[in-house]
C-alpha cells in the first residue's frame, strides 16, 4: 500500500472514508513533509496549519459519526495548497506585487469554496511569479522557489510553488492558474501531472490579477497532482459557471471517467514549434509518448502531419482587449507605475519590481502603440481554432513539448525567450492540455509532454495522460538536493 506521501488524493479520501486512516494523521504527515522541504524550496509562502488541524479533526468526527450509506464529500480530509494568486480567506493575496504587500483575502475564490465544500483542507498558499507573466516563481516579496530535483534550477512558473510541493510529496494536489503555461511549465519542470482546462470551463472569480473581458478565457484555474487519476475528479468539482465570471460556461463532464479504447485514438505528435529551438530531450519525450500509445494500438500520424504555427501574435492580441487593465497598472495595484523611472531604478538595483515584469511593461507600451483591430483578430483566431479542430477530428490528441528543454537554471529561461509559446498557444485557442511526466533526461531532470485535445475534450486528454502514466511510470517523489 502506498504511503500517505505517495497516494493520490482519490486513494487517501477512500481510505479515510473506510476508516483505515484518520484525517488528522494524513494532515499531520503532510505538514511534517512541508516543514521538512520548504526551508530549501521556498514553495509555501504562508501556512494555516492550525486551522488545517482543526478541520482535519472535524473531518474525522464526521466520518466516524456518518450513518450507514451516507454520502460524504469526495475530498473529505484531503490536504492541498493553493497558489497565492487565488483568494483563500485570511491568507496573503498579493500576487507577489510590492504595492499589495500585507493584503489578505477577505473571502475564498469560487474554486476554493468548491474544494472546501468537497472536504479538501488547505494547508497554505504557494509562491509564484510577480504578477504572473513569467516562467519562474520569483517575486520581490517572497523570493524564488527552487526545483526539488536540483536546487540550482527553477521550479517553473508562474505556479512554481505548487509544482515543487507536489513533486516532493508535500501535498497530493495543488491549485494553480495558467494564462500562458503557468500550470503546465511547473508540472513539466517538477515531474508531476497538471491540467489546463478548456477555456471558460472553470470560473476565475477570486483570481488576482484578473484579465479584462474576453481575455478572461485565456486564464484557467486547474490542478497539479501526483497522479493523473485525480485530475478529472478535481476538475468536476471546480468546473461550471458561478454567476460572477462573465465568460465561464458549462461543459459536459461525465460523472464517471469515460472508457478510452486506444485503438480508436488518433495521435498527432508535434516535435517542433516555430521560433523555438527544441532540445533533443524535448523531441525524444514526444517520441517516447507516441511509441507508448502506438504500442497500445493508437494510430500515430507522422510528426509533420499537423502545422500549428506560432502563438506569439495571437496570444498577445487576445490579451490586448480594449478597455483592459494594463500590466503597468497591475504592478501598481491600480496606479500606473512610472516605467522610465522604474527602469532607471532597476539599473542601480533600487526598483521594487523584478526585471522581467518591467520588460513586459516595456513590450506592452510598444505594442500598445500599434493600431490593431481587436474584433478582426478574434475572428481570425476563431477560424484558426476551428480549422485545427476539424483537422484533428473527434478522436485525436496532440502530443507537444511543454518547453524546449528540462528545467533550466535560475534566470536561464532568458535563453529561450519564445519557449512560452509552446504552452501559450493552447490558452489562446482555449484547448485543454494535460502535462504528464514520461521519464528523465540529462542530469536526472524530469521530461514531460502536453496532451492537447479539442475544446471540452478534457476527459480525453486526461485519459491519455493516464495511459502514458501507466506505460511510462509517471510521478516519482523528489528529494530536494
Amino acid at each position: 500500500m502506498l504511503s500517505l506521501l505517495q497516494a493520490s488524493a482519490t486513494q487517501l479520501a477512500a481510505r479515510m472514508r473506510r476508516g483505515e486512516i484518520d484525517p488528522i494523521d494524513v494532515v499531520e504527515a503532510h505538514i511534517r513533509r512541508v516543514q521538512q522541504v520548504n526551508p530549501v524550496l521556498n514553495a509555501l509562502v504562508a501556512d494555516r496549519f492550525d486551522q488545517a488541524r482543526a478541520e482535519a479533526r472535524a473531518a474525522g468526527r464526521r466520518i466516524r459519526l456518518a450513518a450507514d450509506g451516507e454520502v460524504l464529500p469526495p475530498l473529505l480530509g484531503v490536504p492541498c495548497t493553493v497558489k497565492e494568486f487565488v483568494a483563500v480567506q485570511g491568507m496573503p493575496w498579493t500576487a507577489g506585487i510590492v504595492a499589495r504587500r500585507g493584503r489578505l483575502a477577505g473571502g475564498d475564490a469560487t474554486v476554493v469554496q468548491r474544494l472546501r465544500a468537497a472536504g479538501a483542507i488547505v494547508l497554505g498558499v504557494t509562491n509564484m511569479a510577480e504578477g504572473g507573466l513569467w516562467m519562474e516563481a520569483r517575486n520581490p516579496i517572497y523570493g524564488h522557489t527552487r526545483n526539488p530535483w536540483d536546487l540550482r534550477r527553477t521550479a517553473g512558473g508562474s505556479s512554481g510553488g505548487c509544482g515543487a510541493l507536489v513533486a516532493c510529496g508535500a501535498v497530493p494536489f495543488s491549485i494553480g492558474a495558467d494564462i500562458g503555461g503557468s500550470i503546465r511549465i511547473p508540472a513539466a519542470f517538477c515531474g508531476v501531472t497538471g491540467h489546463k482546462p478548456s477555456g471558460r470551463m472553470v470560473p476565475t472569480t477570486g483570481h488576482l490579477p484578473q484579465p479584462h473581458g474576453q481575455a478572461r478565457a485565456l486564464l484557467c484555474l486547474g490542478p497539479l497532482a501526483r497522479r493523473s487519476e485525480d485530475l478529472l475528479p478535481l476538475l468536476r468539482i471546480m468546473a461550471g459557471p458561478d454567476g460572477f465570471d462573465p465568460v465561464a460556461r458549462a461543459f459536459p463532464l461525465a460523472a464517471d471517467e469515460p472508457a478510452l479504447e486506444p485503438r480508436e485514438l488518433e495521435v498527432f505528435p508535434v516535435e517542433d514549434h516555430l521560433g523555438v529551438a527544441m532540445w533533443p530531450e524535448a523531441r525524444e519525450a514526444v517520441r517516447r509518448a507516441a511509441r507508448a500509445l502506438e504500442a497500445l494500438g493508437a494510430k500515430v500520424h507522422p510528426p509533420d502531419a499537423l502545422s500549428l504555427g506560432n502563438g506569439v501574435l495571437p496570444w498577445s492580441a487576445a490579451l490586448m482587449v480594449p478597455g483592459g487593465e494594463r500590466y503597468r497598472e497591475i504592478l501598481g495595484d491600480g496606479r500606473t507605475i512610472p516605467l522610465a523611472r522604474e527602469a532607471m531604478l532597476r539599473v542601480i538595483g533600487r526598483s521594487q519590481h523584478s526585471g522581467l515584469p518591467l520588460v513586459v511593461c516595456l513590450l506592452e507600451a510598444l505594442l500598445g502603440g500599434i493600431p490593431s483591430d481587436y474584433e478582426r483578430a478574434m475572428v481570425r483566431l476563431a477560424q484558426r481554432r476551428q480549422a485545427l479542430e476539424v483537422r484533428m477530428g473527434p478522436r485525436a490528441v496532440i502530443l507537444h513539448p511543454p518547453w524546449s528543454r528540462p528545467a533550466p537554471h535560475h534566470r536561464a529561461a532568458f535563453l529561450g525567450p519564445l519557449d512560452w509559446v509552446c504552452t501559450a498557444l493552447f490558452n489562446v485557442l482555449e484547448l485543454p492540455a494535460t502535462v504528464v511526466p514520461v521519464g528523465s533526461g540529462r542530469h536526472g531532470l524530469p521530461t514531460a509532454v502536453q496532451v492537447v485535445g479539442r475544446r471540452g475534450d478534457d476527459a480525453r486528454t486526461i485519459a491519455v495522460a493516464r495511459l502514458l502514466e501507466r506505460q511510462l511510470g509517471g510521478w516519482v517523489m523528489a528529494e530536494p538536493r
